[in-house]
């Protein structure tokens, strides 16, 4: 039943939230209120800085994920770990291919992908736009650019709030002729350190096909 209850409120909420309402100030600031009648600056990213490259780690599928589940519209793989990991097509979410839930642990995982390319500059505001959408509060607490089994990929955590509930989006985002894709994994925030390593893990199973 927790699952259920917190698969309903990080991923498959599609509309603002009424307890929580974006809104602009006399002076132009953009800032976050609450049914409380407190409010919040909203912090701006910097979308023009550049992105890190983190060179001191190699990031490769682990040798465990040995099913191979392929992308129906685009040239992308995912290895998994059937004994850790479910998947199945997704249904709750229009935008989403397949849908992913560990078999022991609160943590889930989302394939988003789609046929058009898109500049990662460009991805990188559609994703944190997405997710403000939802939660006004988000914030990109960690981004960088990795290599993962051989290509380059945006990797991004992002730290927001629904319903009172604290989350965490971690996830890897790439484009490129072929098409975009948006592979995030999602938590509670108070659970994200010790499930780090394991959403990591279903993450670096994602691999760009010939």
């Amino acid at each position: 039943m927790r699952k259920l209850a917190l698969v309903s409120t990080l991923l498959f909420c599609t509309f603002l939230v009424n307890a929580q309402i974006k809104a602009l100030t006399e002076n132009g600031e953009e800032v976050v209120l609450y049914s409380d009648g407190t409010w919040k600056a909203l912090e701006k990213s910097d979308l023009e800085n550049s992105v890190d490259t983190n060179t001191k780690q190699a990031f490769v599928k682990p040798t465990d994920a040995a099913f191979q589940l392929k992308s129906q519209k685009t040239n992308i793989s995912i290895n998994i770990n059937t004994k850790l990991w479910s998947f199945k097509k997704a249904t709750s979410n229009e935008d989403a291919e397949y849908d992913f839930q560990s078999k022991s642990k609160e943590m889930y995982a989302m394939l988003i992908t789609e046929k058009i390319e898109i500049p990662i500059k460009n991805l990188r505001k559609i994703a944190l736009n997405n997710a403000r959408s939802v939660a006004p509060d988000v914030q990109i607490i960690k981004e960088e650019m990795r290599k993962v089994n051989g290509q380059y990929y945006l990797c991004m955590q992002m730290n927001g709030t629904i319903e009172g509930i604290k989350f965490t989006y971690y996830g890897y985002y790439f484009s490129s002729s072929k098409g975009t894709v948006q592979f995030i994994s999602y938590t509670a925030q108070n659970l994200f350190e010790s499930y780090k390593s394991d959403m990591e893990s279903l993450l670096n199973g994602m691999s760009v096909l010939d």
